[in-house]
């Protein structure tokens, strides 16, 4: 009887086999429920952002794919030249083109100091009635502007080379 008392208290194999079984099973499924929580988080963040990725679209995406009504989307492109035209008050109108297409813009407030005809430009808002009506109007710079402290301090140095000549 003392053998048998004896190989009761001591585990036998089988329930080694059976602890490392469950020990795998539980890992299998924290990983699993770790890869659908990953997959849902990534989605969720995707469709949170299906808006934002695009930041702003061509005349031409506008033409050919309008928005939907009342829509709020960013336009950009350049302001076509000999298009600018001043209303009352601080009111505005132009075009915004990208060679192909061109989008008729009306816009009430104050304008950016770099905000030229034939500059690039960036605008926030909707399509009414076949013209975009802007809420916000971002201008954009060339890409050899320099802050005027940096040109000074080239200068100094006497390595600043004019980007126009």
């Amino acid at each position: 009887m003392q053998a048998s008392q004896a190989a009761a208290k001591t585990p036998g194999k089988t329930q080694f086999r059976g602890l490392k079984g469950l020990k795998k099973q539980r890992r299998i499924q924290v990983i699993a429920l770790a890869f659908v929580a990953l997959a849902l988080a990534t989605g969720l963040i995707g469709y949170a952002m299906r808006d934002g990725i695009n930041f702003f679209r061509s005349p031409t995406e506008v033409v050919e794919t309008p928005p939907a009504a009342g829509e709020v989307f960013r336009i950009g492109g350049l302001v076509e030249d000999g298009s600018l035209v001043r209303g009352t008050g601080t009111t505005v109108t132009f075009r915004v083109t990208d060679t192909n297409e061109s989008v008729p813009v009306s816009y009430t407030g104050v304008l950016p100091d770099l905000f030229a005809e034939g500059q690039g430009m960036i605008a926030l808002g909707q399509m009414e009635g076949g013209t975009f009506v802007a809420t916000e109007v971002l201008a954009k710079h060339d890409e050899t502007y320099m802050p005027k402290e940096v040109v000074d301090a080239l200068k100094e140095q006497g390595v600043y080379q004019d980007p126009e000549g």
